[in-house]
């Protein structure tokens, strides 16, 4: 995480939990565009905000016993539990350091530098993304996926209780000063940083998944304490201990399917 910055969704041990269960519903997405940047056997990966480890495990497969991934992250409790879900993998090609982005330092080029849901909390981000791609070889390669808002929006508008929440949780981002605007973003600042136009596609995880049924659930009550900071009215969701049970029963008597925020995906290949 860039020096300044505030993570939005706090670092408490739920938090935690919620994103091991946000990977589990993304893992499809992020594996399907690793495999199309050419992420593989043998590569050195740097993995920037890594969390609890999800992406970086994923990264480990990809590149095998014979290749290397660092995961950075800033949060030590976060880190432990990276650190330990590795060994209990048997990935010996892991490590992880704790630090800011902008602290990293590499004796050798990366051939990738990837990161889920990082880029929209930075405040610099066009700085950050010229950063990282300065540990890129030639022929590296950029890979990064953040939130894609609008797929979300326009899904849940025949759901009036869903819709609120979802226009909440957007609110809630915009407001703490986090890029609500991600395919532009990466558009702009891939180029930025003097890597060719990213390749680019938004997918959104539909469907009966528990998942996906609990997800805006989840988001919502991560949020809820910035949702009070910045004083959005809550009024017309009445009674929030009940708010999973009625999300669900909307969902059901509308004959419709959970969402999730979208994934907007991009990845560049540096010149040379």
């Amino acid at each position: 995480m860039q020096s300044g910055s505030s993570y939005l969704l706090g670092e408490a041990s739920t938090e935690h939990d919620r994103l091991v269960r946000q990977s589990a519903l993304f893992h499809p997405v992020t594996h399907r565009l690793f495999r199309e940047a050419g992420i593989g056997s043998g590569q050195r990966v740097l993995d920037v905000g890594s969390g609890v480890g999800d992406v970086t495990l994923l990264a480990a497969r990809l590149v095998g016993p014979s290749g290397a991934v660092v995961g950075v992250e800033r949060d030590p409790k976060a880190l432990a539990i990276a650190a330990s879900r590795a060994a209990d993998a048997g990935l010996a090609n892991v490590s992880f350091i704790q630090a800011e982005i902008e602290g990293v330092s590499a004796e050798q080029l990366f051939d990738a530098v990837v990161g889920r849901f990082i880029v929209e909390y930075l405040p610099k981000a066009g700085e950050v993304v010229r950063f990282l791609a300065g540990l890129l070889r030639p022929g590296g390669v950029m890979a990064f996926q953040d939130a894609s808002w609008g797929p979300w929006l326009r899904l849940s508008e025949g759901l009036p209780l869903l819709a609120k929440c979802v226009s909440l949780i957007v609110e809630a981002f915009a407001r703490s000063g986090a890029h609500v605007d991600m395919e532009l973003v990466f558009y702009r600042t891939f180029q930025e940083a003097g890597l060719p136009a990213p390749t680019m596609r938004v997918e959104i995880p539909i469907g009966d998944d528990p998942n996906i049924v609990r997800y805006a659930h989840d988001l919502f009550f991560t949020l809820l304490p910035r949702m009070d900071e910045y004083g959005l009215s809550l009024s017309e969701l009445r009674d929030l201990e009940t708010l999973k049970s009625r999300l669900e029963e909307e969902r059901v008597t509308a004959n419709s399917f959970g969402s999730s925020v979208g994934l907007v995906s991009a990845w560049s290949r540096k010149p040379g």
